[in-house]
């Protein structure tokens, strides 16, 4: 895994062109208020049916081309903190520069009579606070992909899932936070199915790893956790096992260990079906959804009923640990990993993540965390924690959410649904989150 730096983010959707940024760029670079000087640029889009506004900025780019035409060496990127540096006294402003960056990052400062450029402020941008609508955000997230990028990676390169698998993700960084004292169970499913347990007698994992049944996997863990605690041995029992196994004929097993406080951790990868053997739905898949069992014809438009609700069953046993989490926000996943992985060790910890299947819910691979986000910014997928002694909360609430349709429409699944279909899943979305909020509140009377 290669270095990955911090780097200001802008959301053209709460932008309104108002230029405080630039105006904070300019005092804080200048010492004027001159926005021309600002090196964050704003501007509106033309042609554009709305009023929308693009940005010019420089991205600090991986493989900068300001830097490759610069004919003096006077750019050159920090290594340490991805930032890209201007040295004066090498530059003789052939403007080269200007013309090699795409994104209208470096340009002439007219005033100084010399190019300027963002330099993130030394880690403290201030046209970042300054935005009024919090367009921009200076991401911080690629620190934890440093700090796990930096520990072993535990699957076999050459894992065989479809391109873009948001499973491979989440496996390769679930394990490198558990680390290498763990025995894991992966159920049949796409994590055996890309590899985990090998091919041709070669093994997948780099720690011991078995394949039981569907219906046995919480029952097995927890027999194997026992017999290492017999010996003496202090390991993490972890599954990583499919919606469909877990809520359907595994769901007997799993609900067991739960009942009897079993100390593992159980993480479901919630991708809506039984995506390895052919797309079938299963009591996870949502209201609406094409399947290979719910096909859509003149007959039959898709799942007729509405999903399981596996995380909030599980929260009915009284687990140690209960959380939802989504790989678009990877800093509250890796706090739920760490809090999972805690209360494992005296408890049950369960752990439901919602993953987006590129092949089953017919979307383009590069489009896996925009759809992953869409899930959460309508409420479609809530984020939200649950302790026996906290109670059920929020980790990221979304209380202006946008309209289920612009999670729908994202993927081919749902491209059938009629005006009505639409209908009955905003409402139960909004039904969804009212359950959820009640939960909430009792706890906090509790």
């Amino acid at each position: 895994m290669g270095r990955a730096y911090s780097t200001i983010a802008f959301d053209p959707a709460k932008c309104d062109g108002c230029g405080d940024c630039m105006t904070a760029c300019a005092q804080a670079k200048t010492g004027t208020d001159d926005i021309a000087r600002s090196r964050i640029q704003i501007y509106g889009r033309e042609g554009a049916p709305d009023k929308t506004f693009e940005l010019a900025l420089c991205r600090q780019c991986a493989d900068p081309k300001c830097v490759t035409v610069c004919p003096a060496g006077a750019l050159n990127k920090d290594g340490t903190t991805g930032v890209i540096g201007w040295d004066a006294s090498k530059c003789v402003d052939c403007l080269l520069c200007t013309v090699g960056c795409a994104y209208a990052g470096i340009a002439l400062d007219e005033t100084a009579g010399h190019v300027s450029k963002c330099d993130t402020c030394d880690g403290n941008p201030a046209c970042v606070p300054a935005c009024p609508h919090g367009a921009l955000k200076y991401v911080t997230t690629a620190n934890i992909y440093n700090e796990v990028g930096d520990w072993e990676d535990l699957f076999a390169p050459g894992l065989a899932g479809c391109q873009g698998c948001n499973t491979e993700l989440l496996m390769r960084h679930t394990l490198r936070r558990v680390g290498p004292d763990t025995v894991l169970a992966t159920p049949p499913g796409c994590v055996p199915g890309m590899g985990s347990v090998g091919f041709n007698g070669t093994t997948g994992t780099k720690v011991p790893v078995f394949h039981p049944l569907l219906t046995n996997t919480a029952a097995m863990l927890a027999g194997i956790k026992r017999q290492y605690k017999r010996v003496g041995r202090d390991v993490q029992a972890l599954a990583i096992a499919g919606d469909g196994g877990a809520s359907d004929v595994g769901f007997q097993s799993l609900s067991g260990a739960a009942e009897r406080g079993e100390q593992m951790l159980f993480m479901v990868v919630d991708n809506e079906g039984y995506m390895n053997t052919g797309m079938q739905r299963s009591s996870c898949t949502p209201y609406g959804a094409w399947t290979s069992t719910t096909p859509v014809g003149e007959a039959s438009h898709g799942k007729t009923q509405d999903a399981k609700n596996l995380p909030l069953i599980m929260v009915n046993h009284r687990c140690a640990y209960v959380a939802t989490a989504s790989t678009a926000y990877m800093e509250d996943l890796y706090d739920k990993l760490d809090k999972a992985i805690a209360a494992s060790k005296t408890g049950f910890a369960y752990l439901h993540v919602y993953s987006p299947c590129t092949t089953g819910w017919r979307f383009p691979s590069n489009l896996n965390m925009e759809v992953a986000r869409k899930a959460v910014e309508t409420n479609f997928v809530m984020l939200w924690e649950y302790t026996p002694q906290d109670g059920l909360h929020f980790t990221k609430s979304v209380d202006d959410p946008l309209p289920v349709t612009d999670y729908l429409k994202a993927m081919g699944r749902f491209r059938h649904l009629s005006p009505e279909q639409v209908e009955h899943i905003q409402k139960k979305v909004v039904e969804n989150q009212k359950f959820v909020e009640r939960m909430t509140e009792h706890a906090h009377v509790g």
